[in-house]
């Protein structure tokens, strides 16, 4: 059976260990000696279970918002250098609106 590192994390230790049972690798050698942490990171390795689920940005530019971004906050730190607060409002509206835009297409 196939786990995600969420659904591992989520069983207590007598359930890893019972999924550790089946298991021959040398990563779950020692099972009954491991304390959660420890054998949820050896059934990962023996499972070959990335760690950390890293999401993806599907559909956009990831890298050109990212630029997009770092320039709003540029022009930002120049509204407060000026004290224009109409300035300061409407690029942090504009920033807001760009990471809205990236958290909208992360799988």
């Amino acid at each position: 059976m196939a786990f995600t590192y969420h659904e591992l994390k989520a069983k207590n230790i007598s359930e890893l260990r019972d999924i550790a049972k089946g298991l021959k690798h040398e990563a779950v050698q020692g099972y009954t000696q491991l304390n959660k942490e420890h054998l949820l990171v050896a059934l990962c390795q023996a499972l070959n279970v990335s760690v950390h689920e890293h999401h993806e940005a599907v559909g956009i530019d990831k890298a050109m918002l990212k630029a997009t971004i770092r320039a709003l906050k540029r022009e930002r730190d120049a509204a407060i250098a000026a004290g224009d607060h109409a300035k300061l409002k409407a690029v942090r509206r504009q920033i807001h609106g760009v990471n809205r835009q990236i958290k909208k297409h992360l799988v």
